[in-house]
């Protein structure tokens, strides 16, 4: 069907979703007449018929009793994939992130600092998750006493990130045996990935189950903590105080919607798990598209980063009324800078 539309069709639909996005007012015939007369040229008669047709068809309607329309969520998908010209980003805001990124001290306050700098910039919701460990290439396994009661696991993967988990043990375990345990399992473990690990661990460790500290029982027993780390442990979220100043959201019901989505960190996380983009991929769902009633007032644009051979989520989520133009590049970017300044440091 879009491909059924004029090229003045098409024109018209571009105003009317720019400057609804532009305006957070509903767009009418006159407005872009007088607007964009020099481009398109048209009466406003003519627009006014356009439009008509354009709200037959789907991508624009009447909010209420408003003589202006506002794009559908059919619209606005018409116009990310072939309508928008995307905004180069400014050289200047180019190197102003990066240095605001660069100052970060490690690996997790640069993710921090990355949400915090997006929120900013966007004014909207975003999230930054850690890389995803499961993907990551185990390379090495500690242990340390910490108590008489505790033995705390160091796991390494190949990228260079490190994953701490604290088990609770029923006596104190000599150091001789925690170093001996530790080579056992990196020898058997090596190679694998820890998805791998976490669905095949029992099996590789059959054969020495009954070992007198009862270190492998209780790795069997805690397998999912250790190696199949929940994507709530590490994400980070700015730009709450920025978002709810929208025009969206001035109304009680809607305020108490933003509130709720901020509140709710399981929800965000399905939401990124949902709409995954793959390293160097930006990807945008919008209202309708998401299969949860609460996101239907929302956009979400995310895009992958890597850390070595793990990836990691940054998205921003906003009301459908978003400067898509400018949000795109602005999420691919920082979520390049990240890949990049994860790569520099594991080789230093």
């Amino acid at each position: 069907m879009a491909d059924q539309l004029s090229e003045r069709e098409r024109t018209v639909l571009r105003y009317v979703i720019h400057d609804f996005i532009e305006t957070a007012t509903p767009v009418g015939s006159r407005y872009i007449s007088r607007r964009h007369e020099d481009v398109l040229g048209l009466s406003s008669a003519t627009i006014r018929n356009i439009m008509s047709d354009l709200e037959y068809l789907g991508y624009i309607n009447h909010p209420h009793t408003s003589a202006g329309r506002v794009p559908t969520d059919r619209g606005y998908r018409l116009y990310l994939d072939s309508l928008m010209h995307l905004d180069a980003l400014p050289e200047k805001e180019q190197k102003a992130i990066e240095n605001d990124l660069t100052r970060a001290g490690g690996h997790e306050d640069l993710l921090r600092e990355s949400s915090r700098v997006l929120g900013r910039i966007s004014r909207q919701l975003c999230i930054v998750t850690a890389p995803y460990l499961s993907s990551g290439i185990f390379e090495k396994l500690e242990m340390v006493g910490i108590s008489t009661g505790r033995v705390m696991v160091i796991i390494s993967v190949k990228s260079g990130l490190v994953r701490t988990v604290m088990l609770e043990v029923e006596s104190e375990i000599p150091r001789e045996k925690l170093d001996a345990m530790s080579r056992l399992l990196n020898e058997r473990l090596s190679g694998l990935t820890l998805q791998q690990i976490g669905e095949t661990f029992s099996e590789r460790m059959r054969d020495v189950q009954g070992e007198s500290t009862g270190l492998i029982r209780l790795f069997i027993d805690s397998v999912d903590r250790l190696f199949v780390p929940a994507r709530s442990e590490q994400i980070h979220i700015a730009g709450a105080d920025k978002v709810i100043d929208q025009p969206e959201f001035v109304t009680a019901p809607d305020f108490r919607g933003v509130i709720e989505l901020i509140n709710d960190q399981e929800m965000i996380i399905h939401v990124l798990e949902r709409n995954e983009a793959p390293p160097a991929e930006v990807r945008v769902t919008v209202g309708e598209e998401h299969d949860d009633d609460k996101l239907k007032p929302y956009s979400v644009i995310t895009a992958g980063y890597t850390a070595g051979d793990t990836v990691g989520t940054i998205g921003v989520i906003g009301p459908k009324r978003m400067r898509y133009e400018r949000m795109i590049p602005l999420v691919d970017h920082v979520a390049r800078t990240i890949s990049r300044m994860f790569s520099t440091t594991m080789r230093s």
